[in-house]
């Protein structure tokens, strides 16, 4: 779907070099106390203690990722590797930070972390160790694991600035703004095709807006990858019911029905369904709660099974489907 048929118009690879053990005395990353007044965090290459390796390891990968050298003034190989090390940070621009760690002065955290020789270098993100090697291994493997630990940071930003895009689109929605929400939507799915989320909220501002050829055409040519998702399951359900009420007939008569024969539940369905297609969801539901309260036996308990159906379609969070939810709990537990 592109710009002009929109209504509304106004690798992330594993890690190279031979994996450290992170097991010799726990699962993951040491506890050390809490830093007491270390170095400022921006530095992009420092010596680190076992008191600041909290705040200049662990809480620093959570803004970009951390090497940690661990080394010794007696290791030949450290002081080969140390300032190849030193170069290739410098060379990324501060996508990576260098921390080291002498183990004479510091046994505790490369000793919890299971580290059992030198030069070792582990790389922090997010606050966990992911990867590491060990040994002075050549600049081509060295530039390789700095590239892609530089790359799983840049996947974590994209990741976020998805998630800010889609909380702006639905903010555009409940400001009634549907040009400016098809827009980031669409901004998103140039971006990333198979975002469910993205995809299925341009699918159903279709719905909303009476396209329904359009929207069922988005969902049979969704992409592979989404086209079992959630979030497609609901437009699904919801181009289910559009479908089976374009055959229901007039609300205005059913209404009529209704004030003539107020058991005609068949009508009352019916209409329930109306409503529902039409964005009427309040509606919708206590007409189907109205059917439980009078007769719960109906159709095989066909209004309480037809109002899970709509729970699917509005989806778990709509305000509608949680005050219908309250109404059919106390219905069925007083």
């Amino acid at each position: 779907m592109n710009s002009n048929d929109n209504p509304f118009a106004s690798d992330q690879g594993g890690y190279g070099a031979q994996t450290v053990g992170f097991g010799a005395a726990g699962n993951g990353a040491a506890q050390p106390a809490p830093a007491m007044g270390g170095a400022p965090a921006g530095d992009l290459i420092k010596d680190t203690t076992t008191a600041d390796f909290q705040q200049d390891v662990i809480a620093e990968s959570r803004n970009q990722p951390v090497l940690v050298d661990f080394w010794a003034p007696w290791c030949g190989p450290c002081r080969q590797l140390t300032p190849r090390i030193e170069a290739a940070v410098k060379q990324a621009g501060g996508k990576v930070k260098l921390v080291k760690m002498n183990i004479d002065d510091h046994p505790a955290i490369p000793g919890q972390m299971g580290v059992q020789s030198i030069p070792a270098v582990v790389a922090f993100h997010n606050g966990q160790p992911v990867d590491g090697f060990m040994g002075a291994v050549p600049d081509s493997q060295l530039n390789e694991f700095i590239a892609k630990l530089a790359g799983a940071s840049k996947g974590d930003d994209k990741e976020k600035a998805i998630e800010q895009a889609l909380g702006a689109a639905e903010a555009a929605l409940e400001a009634g703004d549907t040009g400016q929400a098809a827009q980031i939507y669409q901004m998103i799915l140039q971006q990333v095709p198979d975002n469910a989320a993205a995809y299925a909220g341009l699918a159903g501002m279709l719905l909303d807006a009476g396209e329904t050829a359009q929207a069922k055409q988005m969902v049979e040519g969704a992409p592979e990858g989404i086209a079992e998702s959630v979030e497609l399951g609901s437009i699904k359900a919801r181009l289910e019911l559009a479908e089976k009420v374009a055959g229901l007939g007039d609300p205005a008569e059913l209404e009529r029905r209704l004030a003539e024969k107020p058991d005609d539940h068949d009508a009352r369905f019916d209409l329930a369904q109306i409503r529902a297609a039409t964005g009427d969801r309040a509606a919708a539901a206590d007409l189907l709660l109205e059917i439980m309260k009078a007769d719960r036996e109906w159709r095989e308990d066909g209004a309480r099974l037809e109002l899970l159906k709509f729970f699917e379609a509005w989806g778990p969070t709509d305000p509608a489907t949680l005050k219908a939810r309250r109404k059919l709990s106390a219905l069925l537990f007083r």
